[in-house]
């Protein structure tokens, strides 16, 4: 058989999100624990974690773009910096996403670690969330419960002499000003710098090097995606496409994100002799589980794990229906959207990372009530003497 340049790609693909699982699995990287050590605790470890992620992304993605080196507005997936600025998609998906994960134990991303390190809940959580997700990509489940209502509320930008959705080409186009590279750069710097004087500026966070570690590597990893498949290499990519003899699928200028792919392995399964259906998202997927599974068995930490009780159950299954129609309605996750479309500077992911934090937080602060209130009736009981 031969060793093609797509097969180069997704071989590459592959490597850096084993490298992912393997250090999210080791650092304990789990962007709704970062939710809930934040609400709960007012621990801001995690949380600083996932921010440095964003800023080592959103620094390299500045670096590639300035130097020549990587395009990340041409055919890209998804379209990041659309002029079409779905705002209410952004916010419903976001929100449900963030109730789905913290009914499911985890994000996409997490949910993959998970089942890397032997828990099989999360392979129910997969399972449940991909049969959605792919619904939503591939079925009528976007056309008919969403689409309708939803597409009238979508801003055009272009109408309004504004670009894209890109935090520089809004600002421009709102205080009347040039947008170009320069202003881009200008803005994404600042707002690197100042996320990096924030991440920093607590000692706990400076002397936890699993937190920075996580950070870095996912942060990396995401730029490594971004140059694979909007440089040189990934231009080669394209040009292979156009003539291979079954068009493989979604050759375009991406990077890591874990709800769509969900969906496309679930496509693949239907049809495992269709190869060209194997995509950098199924590569990315199966390759954070591979890498924390490495992990897991080096360490011997691999453990099975499985419901508790009939409401564990019902509270994952929930948690990933959410997830899976969620992801795809906000275009991304916790990674998809907040940290590889926050590289890129998008209006939409900075709302989905907003709105994911804030349904996650509010589904946390629920539950911790509803609790009490349980814990508060168990004790009002009166019980008889024997």
């Amino acid at each position: 058989m031969e060793f093609t340049i797509h097969n180069q790609v997704l071989l590459l693909v592959f490597a850096i999100a084993m490298l992912m699982g393997a250090v999210a699995n080791k650092t304990n990287f789990c962007t709704m624990g970062a939710v809930s050590d934040w609400v709960n605790m007012g621990d801001t470890g995690r949380l600083r974690a996932w921010l440095l992620a964003m800023a080592m992304a959103l620094g390299g993605v500045l670096v590639l773009e300035a130097s020549g080196l990587a395009d990340v507005d041409s055919e890209v997936f998804p379209p990041y910096r659309t002029a079409n600025f779905a705002w209410l998609r952004y916010v419903l998906g976001g929100l449900m996403f963030g109730v789905g994960m913290t009914l499911a134990s985890g994000c996409g991303n997490k949910t993959l670690v998970r089942i890397g390190g032997g828990n099989l809940k999360s392979l129910v959580v997969l399972i449940v969330a991909a049969g959605f997700a792919y619904l939503m990509l591939w079925g009528d489940l976007y056309a008919v419960a969403f689409d309708g209502w939803i597409a009238p509320t979508t801003i055009a930008l272009s109408e309004r002499g504004i670009a894209s959705q890109e935090l520089s080409a809004v600002l421009a186009g709102l205080f009347g000003a040039e947008a170009g590279r320069g202003l881009h750069l200008a803005v994404g710097g600042a707002v690197t710098l100042g996320m990096l004087a924030f991440i920093f500026a607590n000692r706990e966070f400076r002397s936890s090097r699993d937190n920075i570690l996580a950070g870095v590597v996912i942060g990396l990893a995401v730029v490594a995606g971004w140059y694979i498949t909007g440089g040189s290499l990934g231009a080669a990519w394209k040009e292979y496409a156009e003539f291979a003899p079954e068009v493989p699928s979604r050759v375009q200028t991406q990077s890591y994100t874990f709800i769509s792919p969900m969906g496309d392995s679930v496509r693949y399964l239907m049809s495992p002799g269709q190869l060209s259906f194997v995509n950098f998202g199924i590569m990315a997927l199966t390759g954070v589980v591979a890498g924390s599974l490495a992990y897991a068995l080096l360490t011997r930490s691999f453990r099975f794990e499985w419901f508790y009780n009939r409401e564990d159950v019902v509270n994952h299954v929930v948690g990933a229906v959410l997830m899976g129609v969620g992801g795809v309605l906000a275009m991304g996750c916790t990674i998809g959207q907040a940290v590889t479309g926050f590289s890129t500077l998008a209006l939409g992911s900075i709302l989905v990372f907003v709105s994911i934090v804030a349904g996650s937080a509010a589904t946390m602060k629920y539950l911790y009530w509803r609790a009490m209130r349980e814990d508060e009736a168990s004790e009002a009981v009166p019980t008889q003497n024997v």
